[in-house]
């Protein structure tokens, strides 16, 4: 790869200008913005703008731009699937897809099946899994991944839009509605968004401890207030519990923090994420094992950075691509959580 590679961004909302346009301006060796998209055209207009790029409301005509060789899908989850099956088939070298990918395993394999069929790699922008304290995480652990019995990933944070405010001026936040927590359908939507749009950061890092889940059964699932979950489950013979907790009260005593754990009888493992949006360096791991403590990290870049590093990699022919069934094993863990919490919401209700 003797150039920099053009990126263009399918959405220009809170995560294309507060994430990636402050990443890529790190990564200016490797990538260069050569084209935003939004429906709003003055919000691509804007965005554009500050990175010298060109813009448009329209999907075709950024895909028809040969300056774009790395499409970023960053548009509402309804889109995801239909952008980047159009991406591959428009002949771009790589798509970096915001999670979830698809919001269905019919949409997952039909990705699945054009990525093979034009080669493009796809890559979902579940960030930890990119994160160098995960990384590392995963070289130290041992046999943790066959004895741990428990897994945890605990998430307190303020909204996103204090965070998207220290990252950046965001242009023309979508709007959001406060939901009827009393009615059971409202509830499960609730809850299925917070696993879709939240907790899946978390789930690729869970399935490295749950490769077959065929038993899953969610035990416990409920919305806490004003924004956040509680959910238990059981899946592959293991204990996950998933919690989140986004408080906006000026006198709330809460510290942000955002941790993986897994658990077994001979050693653990804790991994410290820092917050959506920050751009503060990686995640630190520590491993508990036989009496002793071993730490990893900081390092010196987060997944956000490490989300991109990886696409280099890839189209340097350095790294892997990731595998489209793990993907979409991904996505399927995911789906059967909402769609387990979804029946034992209407049931409880019934």
């Amino acid at each position: 790869m003797s150039s920099r590679l053009g990126v263009g961004f399918l959405g220009a909302g809170p995560v294309t200008q507060a994430i990636h346009l402050p990443t890529l301006s790190r990564l200016t060796e490797l990538f260069t913005v050569a084209h935003v998209m939004d429906v709003d055209a003055d919000v691509a207009s804007a965005v554009a703008a500050r990175v010298g790029a060109r813009h448009t409301a329209s999907v075709d005509a950024l895909l028809a731009d040969p300056g774009v060789e790395v499409v970023a899908v960053c548009s509402p989850h309804r889109f995801h699937a239909e952008q980047v099956i159009a991406a591959c088939r428009a002949g771009k070298k790589a798509v970096l897809c915001e999670k979830p990918f698809a919001v269905s395993v019919e949409e997952a394999a039909q990705i699945s099946a054009v990525s093979a069929e034009t080669g493009v790699p796809i890559i979902v922008g579940a960030m930890h899994a990119f994160d160098p304290g995960w990384l590392a995480a995963e070289q130290l652990w041992g046999d943790l991944p066959k004895t741990a019995h428990t897994l945890r990933s605990s998430v307190v944070l303020p909204p996103n839009a204090r965070f998207e405010d220290f990252a950046t001026e965001v242009i023309a936040r979508p709007s959001v509605n406060e939901p009827d927590t009393t009615d059971p359908a409202v509830i499960a939507a609730t809850l299925a968004g917070g696993i879709l749009g939240l907790a899946i950061h978390d789930l690729p890092l869970a399935r490295r401890f749950v490769p077959f889940f065929d038993d899953l059964a969610v035990l416990r699932a409920e919305v806490v207030e004003p924004v956040g979950y509680v959910f238990l489950l059981r899946a592959g013979g293991r204990t996950v519990e998933l919690t989140a907790q986004m408080s906006s009260g000026a006198s709330a005593a809460w510290k942000p923090d955002w941790t993986f754990e897994a658990i077994g009888p001979d050693s653990s493992l804790k991994v410290t994420f820092t917050p959506s949006y920050v751009q503060a360096g990686s995640a630190v791991a520590e491993l508990t094992a036989r009496g002793r403590t071993t730490i990893a990290g900081p390092f010196g870049h987060n997944g956000y950075e490490g989300e991109w590093r990886r696409i280099a990699g890839i189209l340097r022919g350095t790294d892997p691509a990731p595998g489209a069934p793990a993907l979409i094993d991904d996505l399927s863990f995911a789906l059967a959580i909402a769609e387990g919490a979804r029946t034992h919401i209407l049931e409880a209700a019934a």
